[in-house]
This record gives C-alpha cells, structure tokens and sequence, in this order.
C-alpha cells in the first residue's frame, strides 16, 4: 500500500502542521515532569536537534501518571503544578506542548495552556474522555491500546470527529505479546494511516517491558533504532521519543527512554531515511 495516496487532514499544533508534505513531527521529553530545570534542559537539547535534522518539534511531559505499576511510583506534580511547568517551558523554549489527561474534567483545565492533548493508550476506549477533549478544540493525539487492533482505531476516531474535532493523530506504541511483551506489527501504520489521520510511531514505548520490573515497567531501550528505522521507512509523519539526560535515573520509564546524545544521533539517521524515501 502507497500511504502517499491516501487522503490525510493535515493537524495543526500551534505554529506547526503535520501530515501530508510537511515535514517530520518530534514529540520528545521526559516521560513525566520531574522538575522544572531538567524538563527546560530537555526541552532545549530536543528543540536544537529536531530543528538540526529538519523535524518539527513538539515538548512531551506528563503531569501525573496515574498508570503506574506501584502506588509508590512516582507519579509526577501533578495538574495545577503541572500545568505551570508546562506554561513555563512553552514560553521560555518558544514550543508548543502536550500532555495526557486522565479524567474529562482535565480536558478543559489544561486547554488553557496545551496546544494539543493526548490520549494515553490505556484509555483510548473511553467515550466520555475523548468525547471532553475533541470539544476543547484541541487537536488530539490518541495512543492506540496495547490491547487494540490497528483497524479497531477507527472507532476511536469517529468518536473524536462525531464530537466536531477533525484535528487527530494515532499513535502507535506496541502490542501485548504475551506477558510483559510488546511487539510491533509494521503493518498497522499503513492501516491506521487509512483513516486519514496523520501517523506517529512511539519507538519509546513500544520497547517497554509492561510491569516487567519489581514493582515497574522494565524495558529495551537498545531496539529503538531498530524500531524507528523501520517506521520512518514505512512512511510515519512522526516519532515520538521520551528521553532523559540520565535515564537511568528517571523518575519514570528510564529503561525505554534514550538519553539526549543517543536521541540526536537517531534523528540524524531518520532524517537520512525520510531523505531517501521522499
């Protein structure tokens, strides 16, 4: 299948548009917000090097990750605090910024300062909060569940364009392959592709290993490359890659998250790829 012959509606996320002959979406950051400091020296590092290797680049943090394995994880600052944060890294870095919402009442709280809202995977089912976040406006970015088929996504989409939203993104991230497994079927781009929304690939999350820890999510950070190669080659309109200055000691998903140096290196590689493909 030709994704280039597919009618896509282009997504426009504060100064940038994605889809159809525009050029590669970035979402990167950490996977949750730490603190201020190390989110804009993220945010800075990630914005030099989309801009070096021809992407666009949008800031990704969570304020609160409420799927944690262990109710001692770390979850983030949470909404009011978080938002803040976000304000503060979309003014002083000049970018726009995302985050997920877990709950419909969030969807208007964080429209005042988002320039798009994500849908995290675990809930892309949930009619009520997709339903709240198509009628802010916002563009949206739904993360296609780890339990979901490529082609069940549809139905997630209808749901956002049935509430008057247009503006959709799906992004894939892996599926459940037995326990603490994930595996990417290649395929699914092109056939999320079809429902003439713009494609992102989550290289990141799709190599984390779901509660394979002690008490956490473990994960194989060495087979991102692989996995992106692979997606941009396929004809993805974006990746999106959490990274950390020291994974290692990330607060949340150090084990699939790619450090700054490594994160750059990739871009330069994908922006080879897309070269050689357009």
């Amino acid at each position: 299948m030709n994704t280039r012959d597919i009618q896509v509606t282009n997504v426009h996320i504060g100064g940038l548009t994605v889809g159809i002959n525009q050029s590669p979406l970035l979402i990167s950051g950490p996977c949750v917000l730490e603190d201020i400091e190390t989110a804009l020296f993220i945010g800075t590092a990630m914005a030099r090097a989309a801009k070096d290797c021809g992407f666009s680049y949008l800031f990704k943090a969570s304020f609160d990750k409420a799927n944690r394995t262990s109710i001692s994880s770390y979850r983030g600052p949470g909404l009011d605090k978080g938002i803040e944060m976000l304000s503060v890294i979309k003014k002083e870095l000049n970018v726009p910024v995302i985050s997920d919402v877990h709950t419909p009442d969030q969807a208007d709280a964080v429209a005042t300062v988002l320039d798009c809202i994500q849908i995290p995977a675990f809930l892309c089912r949930q009619t009520d909060i997709l339903k709240a976040a198509a009628r802010t406006g916002l563009p949206i970015n739904i993360k296609k569940g780890q339990f979901m088929a490529p082609w069940e996504m549809r139905h997630a989409v209808a749901k956002i364009k049935e509430s008057g939203n247009d503006q959709i993104i799906l992004t894939e991230r892996g599926t459940c392959f037995g326990y603490n497994n994930l595996v990417v079927d290649m395929r699914s781009l092109s056939i999320m592709k079809e429902f003439g929304v713009p494609v992102v690939f989550d290289a990141t999350h799709s190599v984390q290993l779901p509660g394979g820890g002690d008490g956490c999510s473990s994960g194989q950070r060495e087979f991102v490359p692989t996995l992106a190669r692979a997606a941009m080659a396929a004809g993805v309109d974006g990746i999106f890659l959490e990274v950390h200055p020291n994974p290692d000691e990330a607060l949340c998903d150090g084990p699939n998250s790619l450090s700054l140096e490594a994160a750059a290196d990739l871009l330069k590689v994908l922006s080879r790829i897309r070269q050689a493909v357009d």
